[in-house]
């Protein structure tokens, strides 16, 4: 899920050789709110909620985490064949060459889907730590101070999993949470049947204040409701729901109205972001047929998924808030995910498999919306993702296991952007 978080990958490494760039002062011990009586979902929604953007949570935006080289594995070669030697340990590389001034933000843990709010200070983001069995919420400013929790902690308070954050431009929290459906984890995927993402039913949509405080049910149905990412400019919701019977994106206004669905086409639609000038947006999908669409659609009817071919797909907004214009970016069959626009509204990031033959590296491309002049961003061999601009295009934020502490941390960056 990870508001693209899922475990997409077993892809990692788990060095813990000490960064190679000075990281931002650590934060202080982040906190919890105080419990909140969350409002009953009702017999209509059904027990709990699916899978989200995050991290071994669902099957949401992303993908995510380790399974770790061996720790005493000082791998040093060139960065994917190219050019001179590049120790693939280090937080810095000489070889992403549009990442300037690189800082690590959070230390352990599954830390990621960090995401800006609509004045580039503060940062959403789920995170795992602390011995927790699923992701929470967490909120704090762009320099890595003041990491508190914003969703309903586990335990007494009655908390549930949670995936996919975003700050409203009234600075409220918006996530998705199983916590209406019964308190707790929930069970993991059965993997029986392969490499699978779980669409938690019980995922809905809920708001609170800035601090995490009286959290609001905001939009739930029978199914999977989660993914959700805003536009800066007037609040509108973007999110991925299985209310139609299939995966599909769905806006709405910033207080639940105003109900629309975007895609109708078999398959995933999920992972949509707005552009930041809130005239286009970008997803990614996958398009199965034949005997695919047959799997898709059984697995459909146990709340799982398969993420192993998704695309990205961009499109004009229209007046009347449709997609007008879509086009297809990759085309390459690879699990491709995590995508979001250029501040020029001509490119794409998003992250991809398709540099590793087995699946495990993740890297940061950036592609030409017609599919030409693809660039790789990142070169860290292991898991990059989730990469996201800040509103003045100045800054990118992603998630990385590069220089792991510990064996499957993941841990947010930011970095100065330079073309």
């Amino acid at each position: 899920m990870r508001c693209s978080l899922l475990v997409l990958a077993a892809a990692a490494t788990a060095h813990a050789n000490p960064p190679a760039v000075a990281p931002a002062a650590p934060a202080a011990a982040p906190t919890t709110p105080a419990p909140a009586t969350s409002p009953s979902k009702g017999a209509d929604h059904g027990s709990a909620k699916g899978p989200g953007h995050g991290t071994g949570q669902g099957a949401g935006h992303g993908a995510g985490h380790s399974a770790g080289h061996s720790a005493g594995h000082a791998a040093s070669h060139g960065p994917h064949g190219q050019g001179a030697v590049v120790d693939d340990r280090a937080v810095v590389r000489a070889d992403e060459r549009h990442l300037k001034n690189l800082r690590q933000l959070t230390f352990g843990g599954e830390n990621a889907e960090a995401y800006f709010d609509k004045t580039g200070k503060q940062l959403s983001f789920q995170s795992k730590r602390d011995g927790a069995g699923c992701d929470a919420i967490f909120r704090m400013s762009v320099d890595g101070k003041d990491q508190r929790q914003v969703s309903p902690p586990l335990g007494a308070a009655g908390g549930g999993r949670t995936t996919c954050a975003y700050l409203l431009p009234d600075d409220r929290v918006l996530y998705a949470s199983t916590h209406g459906g019964g308190p707790g984890c929930l069970d993991e995927p059965d993997r029986s049947q392969g490499y699978v993402w779980k669409i938690y039913p019980e995922f809905d949509l809920w708001t609170a204040d800035a601090t995490g405080k009286s959290p609001k049910l905001l939009f739930g149905s029978d199914g999977y409701d989660a993914e959700a990412t805003v536009c800066h400019k007037d609040g509108r919701i973007v999110f991925t729901s299985s209310k139609s019977g299939d995966l599909e994106l769905w806006s709405m206004n910033a207080d639940g109205t105003g109900l629309k669905q975007l895609t109708n086409t078999p398959g995933y639609d999920g992972g949509a972001f707005f552009s930041e000038d809130c005239t286009k947006m970008v997803w990614r999908a996958s398009r199965p047929t034949g005997e695919a669409l047959a799997d898709y659609q059984r697995l459909l009817q146990q709340s799982l998924v398969r993420p192993t071919k998704l695309e990205i797909y961009v499109a004009d907004i229209g007046a009347d808030g449709s997609l007008k214009k879509v086009v297809q970016v990759t085309d390459n069959g690879r699990a491709n995910f995590a995508p979001y626009l250029h501040p020029d509204n001509k490119r794409v990031l998003y992250v991809s498999n398709k540099g590793d033959p087995k699946g495990r590296d993740f890297d940061i491309y950036m592609v030409n919306i017609d599919g030409s002049g693809e660039e790789r961003i990142t070169t860290n061999p292991s898991f990059d993702g989730f990469p996201m601009f800040s509103p003045d295009g100045r800054t990118l934020v992603f998630s990385s296991n590069r220089a792991n502490g510990a064996p499957g941390d993941t841990n947010v960056f930011v970095a100065d952007w330079t073309d």
